[in-house]
């Protein structure tokens, strides 16, 4: 599992850590597009993703979404896989030179790349989706997630599941960033469970994104202290408290893209993030003339859990064998998505 799955958890650490984060570079740099011009009159779309698509879930609903867009408006589109920084910057260029009506980028990398043309190409118009430049643009719109609302339901469904009351999460770094996927995970718990026990254990150390080793350590922690439950919110540490899970015949939920495919009878869930539902809304928006930041959570779709979407019984996802749960959590859902109940978010200022 490549750490673009877990795109959300690095774009904390840019906000919270304030540094600049970049993919491994490799021997040579790639620039590859695919193009899937229709011939349509309509308009063009291109997109930038950070790394090749290949099997990644996550820049896959990113592909589909710029895809749907094109089709809606009877146009074309383009999409320029990356694969390390070099390509990031040759892509966007190439991507502006084009001259779209739409750049769509996926990730925060593209931050201060997009910053930089916005000034060069004052009418061109860029969209970012999960991250956005660090001053406002008039032709850059952002498109950013509530993750915490996902979490949230994540946590209700491993407080009715529990069978020890006790509810736990690994996230990478004690920050307000990255508890958005551990505190909301311990309230959904206690919401259908107050009695229920929580704690959050932190991978930290050197490499918190890359350290399965200590990610399964921390997962042990709880593990050994009878928490049968737990929000795995590691990055590419999740393999590691997947792992633990496992072998102590736990359960744990994933976080931006179906994990249950990885551990099958071990991951009851999934927190999605619906990049597809960002793209094609916010390519929308600039079309209109609506620029600026859009938060996507539960009512626009763009957060969701995989025993909420169609085909969670192929999903090999453990909820898909407690429709009684699903039942509960979705009413949890509407009642979010209605106003009537509000989700905290550890990160707002």
């Amino acid at each position: 599992m490549s750490r673009r799955h877990h795109r959300s958890l690095q774009l904390a650490a840019a906000t919270a850590l304030m540094v600049t984060a970049a993919t491994a570079c490799n021997a040579a740099a790639k620039s590859d597009a695919s193009d899937s011009a229709s011939g349509g009159s309509g308009k063009t779309f291109t997109l930038v993703t950070p790394d090749a698509v290949g099997q990644n879930e996550f820049l896959k609903l990113a592909v589909s979404g710029v895809k749907d867009a094109a089709k809606q408006h009877d146009g074309s589109q383009k999409v320029y896989e990356s694969t390390d920084t070099a390509s990031q910057q040759q892509n966007v260029q190439a991507a502006v030179d084009a001259k779209p009506d739409v750049v769509v980028l996926v990730g925060f990398e593209f931050a201060d790349l997009v910053a930089q043309q916005a000034q060069k190409n004052p009418k061109q118009q860029f969209l970012i989706i999960d991250a956005c430049t660090a001053k406002t643009f008039k032709n850059v719109s952002c498109a950013v997630f509530r993750e915490h609302e996902g979490v949230y339901l994540a946590g209700a469904e491993a407080g009715l599941l529990s069978e020890s009351g006790k509810v736990g999460a690994v996230d990478v770094l004690d920050t307000p960033q990255f508890r958005r996927y551990s505190d909301p995970f311990a309230a959904g718990a206690k919401k259908v469970a107050a009695k229920t026990e929580t704690s959050t254990r932190f991978v930290g150390g050197q490499s918190p994104f890359d350290d399965s080793a200590r990610a399964k350590e921390q997962a042990n922690t709880l593990f050994s202290k009878g928490y049968d439950q737990i929000m795995a919110a590691a990055a590419a540490g999740n393999y590691g408290v997947f792992e633990a899970a496992k072998a102590k015949g736990a359960y744990a939920y994933g976080v931006d893209v179906n994990q249950c495919l990885s551990a099958p009878g071990t991951v009851v869930d999934n927190v999605i993030k619906r990049t597809d539902v960002a793209v094609e809304k916010g390519i929308e928006s600039v079309l209109a003339g609506r620029t600026g930041t859009v938060s996507y959570g539960l009512k626009e779709g763009g957060i969701s859990l995989t025993g909420l979407e169609d085909g969670v019984d192929a999903s090999k996802c453990v909820i898909a064998d407690h429709k009684d749960v699903l039942a509960k959590v979705e009413e949890l859902r509407d009642q979010i998505v209605s106003g009537e109940l509000k989700v905290d978010d550890p990160a707002a200022s």
